[in-house]
């Protein structure tokens, strides 16, 4: 597929009404409370421009830029796993009658979404959650719908944060796969590449001209350029193997000491995929909802077994959701569970840097 396409910023309305009249409600970024969230868009005055962010270890700063530009910004605290795996959901319902309980499953089928804004670190999320929901022995009929459900609209990263390592990861900064759509914002307008063939359906009615040499030598440009402003790494060279040869690291208590188990980095990381099940009953005692909620390895009743914790300290919780996320996920779905996105250092409150902690403890015991 991969044509390239060029529509004007006076242009942007016109694919945002191309795809509400197809169906889809258009979820893209928006601000709220201080910081550039998803959530759903009426038009393109609705989104954070002339926004761009500051990212640090524990520290988030929205600033204006002076322009009228959409997407300088990275990620910010939620990530499309929240409409793809919703943080509360209904699985089955069990309603008393004459006979005895009846029971009746949840079927969710799938909102037609429109997402406006998947960065390329996210859409490496999106594989690693079909890895998870799709393509093992179970599959989350669920999660399913709501996936082919949706539209992609992918944007190549400008201005990556300082806590942004997705080079490190092979996730970004430039799209590559798994949209329908990619944007890349030029100087006056847009760079449109088609992915599928319903990205193809969506554009061709708009008329956009082919894109020129000069468009697409400026795209290369800024992809480039956002390359170069990354800085943080992480060495991933047999990573799974050094992290699980130092479990015993006396780092893992000194980091324990600074981390409050709050599950902020779980909640915020767009792969995580722990959940709770439990049942709740109506006052009257005839009707009972099962619902899946998000979960994490660092409250300590996840662990509990035989009303007894396994992992009762913050070291060991710690530990199991580093080496779970950077280690023994190879060894359950063949890849890292890390897609460089930086969301868990920025918003970590005591500014745990995950690079950092990984370099120190990948270090021989003195």
């Amino acid at each position: 597929m991969n044509d390239f396409q060029y529509f004007r910023m006076d242009q942007f309305p016109d694919l945002l009404r191309q795809l509400m009249h197809s169906g889809y409600r258009v979820i893209a970024p928006t601000i709220d409370q201080e910081a550039i969230v998803y959530a759903e868009i009426q038009s393109i005055d609705d989104m954070p421009r002339g926004y761009t962010d500051e990212q640090k270890p524990g520290y988030y700063r929205l600033q204006h830029t002076g322009n009228q530009r959409f997407f300088d910004y990275a990620v910010g605290p939620h990530s499309w796993k929240r409409y793809l795996f919703p943080p509360l959901q209904l699985i089955s319902t069990s309603i008393k009658s004459q006979d005895g309980w009846v029971f009746e499953d949840h079927v969710d089928e799938g909102e037609s979404y429109a997402f406006l804004g998947v960065r390329a670190c996210e859409l490496a999320a999106m594989r690693i959650q079909d890895r998870v929901f799709l393509e093992g022995a179970y599959v989350d009929k669920n999660y399913q719908n709501r996936r082919k459900a949706s539209f992609i609209v992918a944007v190549n990263c400008a201005v990556p944060s300082a806590n942004c390592f997705c080079t490190s990861m092979n996730t970004g900064p430039k799209c590559k796969s798994g949209f329908d759509i990619a944007l890349t914002e030029l100087s006056d307008g847009f760079l449109i590449e088609i992915g599928s063939s319903h990205g193809n359906e969506i554009v061709t009615p708009l008329g956009f001209p082919t894109a020129t040499e000069e468009q697409l030598s400026e795209s290369e440009s800024i992809s480039d350029h956002a390359t170069e402003q990354i800085k943080k790494t992480m060495d991933t060279t047999d990573l799974r193997n050094r992290l699980m040869g130092q479990l015993e690291h006396s780092h893992w208590k000194d980091v324990a000491n600074r981390c409050l188990s709050c599950t902020n980095c779980t909640m915020v990381c767009p792969t995580c995929f722990c959940s709770h099940v439990e049942e709740v009953p109506d006052l009257n005692q005839e009707r009972v909802d099962r619902r899946k909620t998000w979960d994490s390895c660092f409250n300590p009743g996840f662990s509990k077994l035989h009303g007894t914790p396994v992992r009762n300290d913050t070291r060991s919780r710690y530990r199991q959701w580093l080496t779970h996320k950077l280690a023994t996920w190879h060894d359950q779905f063949g890849e890292s569970g890390c897609v460089g996105c930086g969301r868990c250092i920025t918003w970590c409150p005591v500014g745990i840097d995950l690079t950092a902690e990984v370099a120190a403890l990948c270090e021989e015991e003195p």
